[in-house]
């Protein structure tokens, strides 16, 4: 299969970004709104794939290699995968809950 010896582990990925939100002090409004945002992207599955667009993992990084500057594994790892998306929420959006809003308006983010 295409899967790259992922592991999918959901509630284990949310785990992890409970914890990893607090470096952007971020508390629990806006890990409800990654929830939601991921939940819509991904479903929190570090292999997941936009056949469409080709976007890929958790966060729904288009093209996927972006993720690359997080950590090499990014295709296989769902922790470095959310650390890259933190990240970019943090830049692109302010917080989760400002990410969740735009892609409630608008479909993606």
């Amino acid at each position: 299969g295409t899967d790259y010896g992922v592991v999918v582990d959901p509630a284990g990925a949310q785990a992890y970004a409970r914890g990893a939100i607090g470096a952007y002090g971020w508390g629990s409004d806006q890990f409800s709104c990654l929830v939601s945002l991921w939940n819509r992207e991904s479903g929190w599955r570090a292999n997941a794939l936009n056949p469409s667009s080709g976007a890929y993992g958790i966060p729904q990084a288009l093209p996927g290699s972006k993720m690359a500057t997080a950590g090499a594994d990014w295709r296989t790892n769902g922790n470095t995968q959310i650390n890259w998306g933190l990240a970019y929420i943090s830049a692109r959006y302010g917080s989760p809950c400002g990410a969740w809003a735009h892609s409630q308006a608008t479909g993606w983010y």
